[in-house]
């Protein structure tokens, strides 16, 4: 699956995704920040599963209609589990995630 890890994840969770076979891009590896819309346009535009610990992409979809392919928010996961939680939910509903 393609996925979009925001900054805000744990970098190692990129080793942890690809290493299951998923093709993953972590916007820390960026030279800068291009603001959340940016982000969830991109990940759009990729055909990518967001992954964020940030509420704000919730709004950016449900109050302002902006279009995404996904998106999974992290709460209260610790950063070294963040992979294993990302992996858990992908199998899970990698079926269901419509692929172009």
């Amino acid at each position: 699956m393609k996925v979009l890890l925001d900054t805000c994840v744990w970098g190692g969770t990129k080793k942890n995704l690809q290493d299951a076979g998923h093709d993953v891009i972590w916007s820390g590896d960026w030279s800068e920040d291009p603001g959340d819309e940016e982000i969830l346009a991109f990940a759009h535009r990729e055909n990518r599963v967001l992954v964020t610990l940030d509420k704000d992409f919730g709004e950016l979809v449900i109050v302002f209609g902006l279009s995404h392919s996904g998106i999974i928010r992290l709460t209260n996961i610790s950063a070294r589990q963040q992979g294993i939680a990302c992996l858990e939910i992908l199998e899970k509903h990698e079926k269901s995630v419509l692929v172009s």
